[in-house]
């Protein structure tokens, strides 16, 4: 009985060409980029209710006081945690409303808050600005 030698058996095993590789590459990163997408335009309700309250610029400073000046400073300048003044130019409402809730960057803490105090919050940080 004939049989093969490992070394032809590996050498018959047929190799992927570069060209499929990139072309997998290609379309896996299309892939990804998509589905990032989908996932951005999802509407979160805690965001969109607390867009749709006028929050208090006066509750909103009280609330501040309270949970940030430890890394913010009492006036937002900035200590652990960076300078607020213009943040609400620099940032739009709902990414800074994701920032509180889920502390997307460390140390960031995440703040378990009510839709109201955050419109409140909010409301403070928009008139650092002015």
């Amino acid at each position: 009985m004939n049989t093969p030698s490992s070394k032809s058996l590996i050498s018959d095993v047929p190799k992927i060409s570069s060209l499929r590789i990139f072309l997998l590459s290609i379309v896996t990163l299309s892939l990804l980029i998509f589905l990032w997408t989908i996932g951005s335009l999802k509407k979160d309700p805690f965001v969109t209710e607390t867009l749709s309250i006028q929050g208090d610029s006066l509750s909103g400073s009280k609330l501040f006081k309270i949970n940030c000046v430890g890394c913010h400073g009492i006036s937002a300048q900035g200590l652990v945690g960076p300078d607020l003044h213009e943040v609400t130019e620099q940032l739009s409402d709902k990414k800074i409303i994701n920032q509180v809730i889920r502390g997307l960057t460390p140390p960031m803490p995440s703040f378990e808050i009510d839709p109201h105090s955050m419109a409140d919050l909010l409301a403070y940080m928009h008139s650092l600005d002015q």
